[in-house]
């Protein structure tokens, strides 16, 4: 187990992702206009930092939300700025919502996930998808995979993988502004 969770991981840093499929990045930003609703929260096993959360009874807010999993290497290199997002825009109406779904069979374990939370100082909430339901929703296949959903609710923004974080970052000050 441990030498297939080494291969996994020397996988990750030879891309700038880590997927169960192909391991590709990529990026794409939606056009509001034809941009999809959010999907809800699915199958959430636990909530860490808060109480359960819906996309509905977030509307109002803009909302990152970010596919992660703990042993991935690109997901740790990718916290500290969502770390700092949160804590640069959450007064003014960005809530980030941690989706942790796992890779690995350890990665289910819900003290382990706790512990890496606290271990990695994360202060927002997460969830806990083990059953992919909430990855499925959004048509995921990446880790980490940021989206960023406006105001109404609708998806208008993805990055897959490291990289793009002033762009990111641009997009979040973009809807923060919007009326």
């Amino acid at each position: 187990m441990l030498k297939s969770l080494i291969v996994a991981l020397g996988s990750c840093l030879a891309t700038a992702s880590c997927s169960p499929s192909d391991r590709a990045a990529a990026a794409a930003e939606a056009d509001a206009s034809a941009a999809p609703l959010a999907a809800e929260f699915k199958g959430i096993d636990h909530w860490i930092n808060s109480e359960p959360l819906t996309v509905a009874g977030l509307r109002g807010k803009v909302v990152l939300v970010e596919f992660w999993t703990y042993t991935c290497i690109n997901c740790i290199n990718v916290a500290p700025h969502v770390k700092q997002w949160h804590q640069r825009y959450k007064d003014q109406g960005l809530v980030v919502v941690g989706v942790h779904t796992p890779e690995f069979d350890e990665e289910k374990i819900f003290g382990n996930v706790r512990d890496a939370v606290k271990r990695f100082g994360i202060e927002y909430p997460v969830a806990q998808d083990n059953g992919y339901a909430t990855w499925d929703a959004y048509g995921n296949r990446y880790w980490p995979a940021v989206y960023l959903i406006d105001k109404e609710g609708h998806v208008v923004y993805r990055h897959y993988g490291e990289g793009d974080y002033a762009a990111t970052e641009a997009k979040i000050q973009q809807l923060l502004a919007r009326q």
